[in-house]
């Protein structure tokens, strides 16, 4: 069910040969420019979630995810039309190279599922193609032919030169481009001192690099401003998806037994700041829509409000060990809830703070297991099955979830705690991942909410039903 849309807002997709090529130096500088102009809308390409905070930062309004694995084709355009309501421009910036995306069996093997050509073909946006120019002239020509002929239903409309060495390298590289077909519409000097520095995971998240942040999301508004035509940037932005946009209310109210005025209102606490960065804006979005109130709070900082409920989602707990262990106040706090029966839902970093301990670092000691940061790094799509009845899940249901972790457990199994979810590996071998109980539910399993609307209206119901017993039992 959703809300039926106005005209398509035009888009521009900032893609790239590779991963590694400036892409997100690009994107973001790109969005940063244009917002001094106009709205604009961003988006990022698959599941991550460290470079839409970098978007946020740059346009002012929040950063999104466009994932077809995880959502499904079908919910792709409703989602952008939802995400860009009101605004003069989207920039989605892509994930990998322009075809890469999931590696399934019998996909396209020339556009994968997810990839960001899947993306720009469902909405109908033209691709401007990010070229890290070192170690090449001429070639980039050859190299752009193959990539705007590749594909029929994708369309490159553009290319940003980056990483020229000379004004009279990039005119070479400018020349065999235009020769193609293919305009140029910018030229990008090799510069240092504009990326933001990563880590394990990849970028350091916005929230956690703080003013620094900000200072180089400017420096890369001022890069792309000097260097790219942004006139012919936004001359070549289309979209056009005309369907109806997401409505997060019409989503979860088949999931309300008597609609979301039916008991007092939840207060769902938020986990963030620092450490628990890792949330889909659309999560939020579903759960006032299911008649909660959402309390954000720092961990780091903050008390644990007043809540009927709680959500602990991902982010880099590894970071901040030391005062996550700290803060006994917020473990006695905790446990006390838990063991009231409140909801609670911990996703990756929400599970690591829920263990025993991270790192020989005292957590949470909700569920009796261990966590270390290792040298191997867990990544993936994985369909997924719930083994068992929970506040978020029924048995039997299947999502499509994804896995992003260098931390790894002691045991898989804990006193109180059934295993989560259920799925095969790519050789067949079955595995059982997360912990749940009749109120918790913890995995490093992350699932887009769009794409399990009854997940969140079953966590509201659960935190509703938790306010009617204690509320009436206080009084």
């Amino acid at each position: 069910m959703v809300a039926h849309a106005t005209a398509p807002t035009p888009a521009i997709c900032i893609a790239a040969p590779s991963s590694g090529t400036g892409k997100t130096t690009i994107a973001t500088g790109l969005i940063a420019a244009l917002a001094r102009r106009m709205t604009v809308a961003p988006f990022k390409v698959g599941p991550d979630y460290i470079d839409p905070g970098y978007h946020t930062l740059a346009a002012g309004r929040p950063g999104r995810n466009l994932d077809s694995v995880m959502c499904g084709s079908g919910r792709i355009g409703p989602l952008y039309a939802h995400g860009s309501a009101g605004c003069d421009i989207s920039v989605i910036e892509g994930v990998m190279g322009l075809f890469d995306g999931r590696i399934a069996e019998h996909a396209d093997p020339t556009c994968a599922p997810g990839s960001t050509a899947e993306i720009a073909a469902l909405l109908g946006v033209p691709v401007i193609l990010v070229v890290d120019v070192r170690g090449m002239s001429q070639s980039a020509g050859a190299l752009v032919r193959g990539f705007a002929t590749s594909n029929q239903g994708v369309r490159v409309a553009g290319v940003i030169l980056n990483k020229a060495g000379t004004e009279r390298h990039a005119a070479v590289a400018r020349a065999a481009v235009e020769a193609v077909g293919v305009p140029v519409l910018g030229s990008v000097p090799r510069m240092t001192g504009v990326e933001v520095p990563s880590r394990h995971l990849g970028l350091v998240t916005a929230a956690e690099h703080g003013r620094e942040a900000v200072e180089a999301v400017g420096r890369m508004a001022d890069l792309v401003e000097e260097h790219v035509d942004l006139d012919a940037v936004i001359a070549a932005a289309a979209c056009s998806y005309t369907g109806p946009a997401w409505d997060p209310a019409a989503e979860v109210a088949p999931y309300l037994p008597g609609g979301e005025e039916s008991g007092p209102q939840p207060r769902i606490a938020l986990a963030g700041g620092p450490a628990f960065t890792f949330a889909y804006t659309e999560h939020e979005e579903l759960l006032h829509a299911a008649g909660a109130r959402v309390v954000r709070f720092d961990p780091l900082l903050d008390a644990l409000p007043v809540c009927d409920g709680l959500i602990i989602p991902g982010g880099f707990p590894e970071e901040h060990v030391e005062a996550l262990s700290a803060r006994s106040d917020l473990t006695a706090a905790f446990q006390t809830l838990v063991a009231d029966g409140a909801p609670v839902h911990g996703e990756c970093a929400g599970l690591l703070w829920l263990t025993q301990s991270l790192d020989a670092h005292p957590m949470l000691g909700v569920i009796d297991t261990h966590a270390a940061m290792g040298r191997r790094l867990t990544l993936g799509y994985r369909e997924a099955v719930a083994l068992g009845d929970s506040v978020l899940y029924r048995a039997g249901e299947r999502v499509t979830g994804h896995e992003f972790h260098h931390t790894a457990l002691t045991n898989q199994q804990a006193d109180g705690f059934a295993p989560a979810w259920g799925w095969r590996t790519w050789n067949g071998t079955r595995a059982a991942e997360g912990f749940l109980s009749p109120t918790v539910h913890a995995s490093y399993l992350h699932v887009h909410p769009a794409s399990v609307p009854q997940a969140v209206g079953r966590f509201v119901q659960a935190a509703r039903a938790y306010a009617q017993r204690t509320r009436a039992a206080r009084t």
